[in-house]
């Protein structure tokens, strides 16, 4: 017999159906990479993600008791672009059933509508073709055909096949993926999890699979929410949530603009979640200043239900990491970079770098790797260098989760930016112009990295087929060649305004042989003589060189 509702237990073990899914997918989802480069990470972040807030949100008979830690971790553990939508995509879910002790078709439609707009709504620049878009799709082109009597089961299949009606249309939607000839690797991972979920439900339940140990992320602590007392440092603000009934009473404001009520509560918060359904408002903020909210939403009607919770308890786990570890002294301006390779780590230290998060390969920094970065440090101002374009994400939503004000991200999307940014850092007392010369200073680099291809691949009218040695500007496909010194020096050339650099910092891989570093110095100086080339030990895997020229 089909289901027409689900508990939080039933939820727990389709989210865990899920998570195997794509874990036995997770390769695949991997390759789905726009550009040959093996580094790969689509699956990896997702799972890294998801698999957070499995491993801490304990079982409940209670779907809404489930989802908050469920969500909560995820916000916490989210890797990489499409780590993050994934765990705001879950957020909205938790919003969405945040009072359900089960839910029908009806709330699970609304929760996977409320999923898509959260996640929308965490991206500055959402683009079409991607996760958002086959989320959106897959449940806006189905709503009208759940009723109260749709079972479970239906309506996940028919979302699916909808989703993957959109995604075999994604590379006509973005033209990057038509180029390569992929569909996007967000939204198959994301179908994989639906339909493991879909499959618990339809008895096929899958076996937990044993990961090798080199693709296990470092098991993380238990959050702990009863550690606050009157020695508590508060920062975070607390969570509101309420619904608001308007009403026809002359003594409220009758004229009700949600676009207009939505500007005015951004002045006193973040994470604004705010849903009309008829004459009843629900909003969801985060805040220091509940009684601002209260008052404003009061000229407008009356509370059906409010929930105001301290989320210093959500950070406990950060709190215990203060007393644990020794807080860093205090300085008017602090760094933070991401890096990969032990060279890097330490060429970073050596510019005076006060917290170098070191990742694996192909794992990139959790929001939780950042608010632990940021508890650690005493500072007047934190500049964040995620050197990576698919750790910018994570940072910002670090950034609001842990609350400060004076935290600033410059989005470096290699470590060839973050490097030379920071040697622009010039002690001064003014803070803002210590800030902008680095923010400069990354925005003047250019960044060749480059590799073997891993596979065939076209883009921007250039092809390379799997094993040929390529050359990457700024992120993009930029030179093919069978020899990677006549690649380097091809791209070079072709780097407008060449002549007129004056800088060649290069990192050095772990590929980088001792006869190959003297064979690119050498051609270096015979090709680009005015060009300054400084070898640096970086240490990275994938790529044998990064060059950042300026």
């Amino acid at each position: 017999m089909k289901n027409k509702k689900i508990n939080g237990i039933q939820f727990e073990k389709m989210v865990r159906n899920g998570l195997e899914n794509l874990r036995r997918h997770e390769d695949e989802v991997n390759k789905l990479n726009v550009f040959p480069v093996p580094d790969g990470d689509t699956g990896i972040n997702m799972r890294l993600t998801l698999e957070s807030g499995v491993k801490y949100a304990k079982q409940n008979e209670v779907l809404a008791h489930y989802l908050k830690p469920l969500s909560e971790r995820m916000l916490l553990g989210a890797r990489g672009n499409s780590g993050v939508i994934l765990s705001q995509f879950f957020k909205g879910m938790q919003l969405e059933l945040a009072r359900c002790v089960v839910a029908g078709p009806g709330e699970l439609r609304n929760a996977l509508i409320r999923g898509y707009r959260t996640a929308y709504a965490s991206v500055i620049k959402p683009v079409e073709g991607t996760i958002l878009t086959v989320t959106r799709e897959g449940i806006e082109h189905i709503r009208g055909q759940i009723n109260r009597a749709t079972a479970i089961e239906d309506l996940l299949s028919m979302y699916i096949a909808e989703m993957k009606k959109t995604l075999n249309y994604t590379p006509e939607l973005l033209p990057v993926l038509k180029e390569a000839g992929v569909i996007d690797s967000g939204a198959q991972g994301f179908i994989y999890i639906v339909e493991g979920m879909l499959g618990w439900l339809c008895g096929d339940v899958l076996s937990e699979s044993k990961e090798p140990e080199n693709r296990k992320p470092a098991a993380m602590k238990q959050l702990d929410f009863s550690a606050f007392n009157e020695n508590s440092k508060f920062s975070d603000g607390y969570c509101t949530e309420f619904i608001l009934q308007l009403m026809r009473d002359g003594s409220y404001i009758q004229l009700f603009d949600v676009d207009r009520y939505i500007e005015d509560l951004k002045h006193y918060g973040n994470s604004l979640v705010v849903v009309r359904d008829g004459s009843r408002v629900k909003v969801h903020i985060h805040t220091l200043r509940p009684e601002k909210v209260i008052a404003l939403s009061r000229q407008f009607g009356e509370f059906l239900t409010f929930k105001l919770e301290n989320m210093q308890l959500q950070h406990n786990e950060v709190i215990k990491a203060q007393n644990e570890e020794k807080k860093l002294p205090h300085k008017e301006l602090a760094t933070v970079a991401v890096v990969s390779g032990e060279g890097m780590k330490q060429l970073f230290e050596e510019l005076g770098c006060d917290v170098v998060i070191h990742c694996a390969d192909t794992m990139n920094a959790s929001a939780q790797e950042f608010v632990d970065a940021f508890n650690r440090i005493d500072a007047d101002a934190i500049v964040v260098f995620p050197n990576n374009k698919n750790v910018i994400l994570a940072a910002q939503q670090a950034q609001q989760l842990h609350g400060g004000r004076n935290i600033h991200i410059l989005p470096s999307r290699s470590v060839a930016e973050g490097y030379f940014a920071m040697a622009m850092d010039i002690p001064d007392n003014d803070l803002a112009y210590r800030i902008s010369n680095m923010k400069n200073g990354l925005e003047n680099v250019t960044t060749l990295a480059q590799t073997t291809a891993s596979r065939d691949c076209s883009y921007n009218d250039l092809s390379c087929r799997a094993g040929d040695e390529i050359v990457m500007k700024n992120g993009e496909l930029f030179t093919v060649d069978k020899d990677w010194l006549e690649g380097i020096i091809s791209a070079l050339r072709l780097t407008p305004d060449i002549d007129d650099m004056e800088t060649c910092a290069i990192f050095c891989g772990e590929e980088a042989a001792e006869e190959d570093r003297d064979a690119l110095t050498e051609r270096l100086e015979e090709e680009f003589p005015l060009l300054e080339a400084e070898l640096l030990e970086g240490g990275q895997r994938h790529y044998r060189w990064i060059i950042g020229l300026s």
